[in-house]
C-alpha cells in the first residue's frame, strides 16, 4: 500500500509539473513568431521577474535597451511586455496607434479598493464610455471651479504661503519637497473638498505621510508578484498588511465624502468637485449604465487627489533644481516676470501670451524632468506594427508606460544652441531652453507591455 501511495504521489507531482509547463508554453507562444520583439530568455513560470530590479526599474530597462535595441520584450511571469525606447518609436506607438494602445489592463492589487463594473475611477479605467464620461466630467468641473480662468486666486494665495514658508528657512539647508507637497495638496484639496490646512497642522502632516506610504505600496517585486498571481490576494489578512496605507487613505476619502454628503445643500452651487459628483449621482439614479455612483465617487476623488499631487509637486521640485543649477536662466525668468507682472499684482492666465521665455522654461522643465518614470499601464486592444515588429493584441496582459524620451538630435549641442536662440528671439510660441537640455542623463525609455 505504501508503494502504491508513493507511486500515486509521484504521478500527481509529474502531472502537475507537466501541466504547469504546458500552461507556461501556451502563455509564451507569442514569442515564437518571427516578428515578435527580441528579449532575454524567460525562466519557466517566473519569466523575467528575477532578471530586472524592481527597485530601480528604469536603469534595468536601460541596460536591456543597450543589448536588444529600441524595441524589446519581457515576460513578467505569464504577462508579456513590449518595451518601447526613443522618441520616434514612442511617438509612433502612442500617436499613430494611440487608440489601439489607450486601454488599461486589470490591476489586481487595487481591486480591493472597491473597483467594480461601473466603479473604475479615472486613472486605471479601461478606455471606453465610462472613462470618457469621467474624464469629461473631471475636466469641465475643474474648469468651472477655477482652473484655466482669468483669476487663479487659490493658486496664487497658496504660492504666497509657500514663499513665506520658504523664507522662514532662509540660510538653512532644507528639503523643499515637503513644503511643495503641502502647497500642491492644499490647492487640490480646495478643488476637491473646498478645504485647506495650515502647514503646521498635525493632521495635514499625517495626511501627507499617508499619501507617501500609499504611493510606495504599489511598487516593487512583491506587488508585481501579486499582480501576476492574484490568487495570492485571497490569503486572509495579506491585503490589509501589505496595503495598509491604501486602506487608511481610502478610509480618509470615505470620511470626507460622507461629510460632504451630510453638509451639501442641493439648492446651492457646488462647492467643489465632490459636490458636483454627488449632484451627478442624483441625476443618474435609475440608470444602471451610468458611471456616476457612490462606489465610483471615492475612486475618482482618490485618483485625482493622488495623481494631481504627485505630478505637480515633483514638477515643481525639478523646476527648483534646474533654476538653482542654471542661475542665468533664473535671472532671465525673474526679469520677464518683473517686466510683465511686476510686484503689485498676482499673475493671470492672460499673462502667458506676454511671457514667451518663462513659458519656454516651463515647457523645458516638463520635457526634461523625470516626473513618473514608469507611468501607468497601457494595453493593446488590437494587433499593431512597430518598426517591423508585430505587437499582438493582449486582452488583459499588455502594459505601457510613457517615459520622457529624448532623441539624439534634440540633445546635441547644435540643437541646444538652436533652441536657445528661439527663446532669445522671444517667440510667442512654445519653445525649449537649450541651456537646460545639454546636461541630462542617458536617455531613458518608454515602454508598452503587451
Amino acid at each position: 500500500m505504501e508503494l502504491l501511495t508513493g507511486y500515486g504521489l509521484g504521478s500527481v507531482a509529474i502531472f502537475t509539473v507537466l501541466f504547469i509547463l504546458l500552461v507556461d508554453l501556451m502563455h509564451r507562444r507569442q514569442r515564437w513568431t518571427s516578428r515578435y520583439p527580441p528579449g532575454p530568455v524567460p525562466l519557466p513560470v517566473l519569466g523575467n521577474l528575477l532578471q530586472v530590479d524592481f527597485n530601480d526599474m528604469p536603469y534595468s530597462l536601460y541596460k536591456l535597451r543597450q543589448r536588444y535595441g529600441d524595441v524589446f520584450s519581457l515576460q513578467m511571469a505569464w504577462r508579456p511586455m513590449v518595451v518601447i525606447n526613443g522618441l520616434k518609436a514612442v511617438r509612433e506607438v502612442l500617436v499613430n496607434c494611440g487608440e489601439d494602445t489607450a486601454d488599461r489592463p486589470p490591476v489586481p492589487i487595487v481591486q480591493h479598493m472597491g473597483y467594480g463594473p461601473k466603479a473604475k475611477g479615472v486613472v486605471l479605467a479601461p478606455y471606453g464610455p465610462e472613462w470618457q464620461e469621467q474624464r469629461r466630467f473631471s475636466v469641465s468641473t475643474m474648469r468651472n471651479l477655477g482652473l484655466g480662468k482669468k483669476s487663479l486666486e487659490q493658486v496664487t494665495d497658496e504660492a504666497g504661503h509657500l514663499c513665506d514658508a520658504l523664507a522662514e528657512k532662509a540660510g538653512q539647508p532644507l528639503n523643499p519637497s515637503h513644503l511643495l507637497n503641502k502647497a500642491v495638496c492644499n490647492v487640490i484639496m480646495s478643488l476637491i473638498y473646498a478645504q485647506c490646512f495650515e502647514y503646521g497642522d498635525p493632521q495635514f502632516t499625517e495626511l501627507l505621510k499617508m499619501l507617501e506610504e500609499n504611493m510606495g505600496e504599489n511598487t516593487g517585486l512583491f506587488p508585481e508578484v501579486l499582480n501576476t498571481f492574484p490568487i495570492l490576494l485571497r490569503i486572509p489578512g495579506l491585503v490589509d498588511k501589505v496595503f495598509a496605507g491604501q486602506k487608511t487613505f481610502m478610509a480618509m476619502v470615505d470620511n470626507l465624502v460622507n461629510e460632504h454628503r451630510r453638509t451639501r445643500d442641493p439648492a446651492q452651487p457646488p462647492r467643489d468637485l465632490t459636490d458636483a459628483f454627488l449632484a451627478e449621482v442624483e441625476k443618474a439614479k435609475g440608470n444602471p449604465e451610468s458611471s456616476f455612483n457612490d462606489a465610483n465617487l471615492r475612486l475618482v476623488v482618490s485618483d485625482l487627489f493622488g495623481a494631481g499631487m504627485v505630478t505637480s509637486s515633483i514638477t515643481l521640485a525639478w523646476a527648483l533644481l534646474l533654476m538653482i543649477l542654471h542661475p542665468d536662466i533664473q535671472r532671465r525668468v525673474h526679469q520677464e516676470i518683473d517686466e510683465v507682472i511686476g510686484q503689485g499684482r498676482s499673475p493671470e492666465m492672460a499673462d502667458q501670451a506676454s511671457m514667451p521665455y518663462t513659458n519656454a522654461v516651463i515647457h523645458e522643465v516638463q520635457r526634461f524632468a523625470d516626473i513618473v518614470p514608469m507611468n501607468l499601464p497601457h494595453m493593446t486592444s488590437h494587433d499593431i506594427e512597430l518598426q517591423d515588429f508585430l505587437i499582438p493584441k493582449a486582452a488583459e496582459y499588455a502594459w505601457g508606460s510613457l517615459w520622457p524620451s529624448w532623441s539624439s538630435s534634440s540633445s546635441s549641442p547644435a540643437s541646444c544652441s538652436a533652441l536657445a536662440s528661439w527663446c532669445l528671439m522671444d517667440s510667442p510660441g512654445p519653445a525649449t531652453v537649450g541651456s537646460l537640455c545639454c546636461c541630462h542623463p542617458p536617455p531613458p525609455m518608454s515602454f508598452v507591455q503587451s
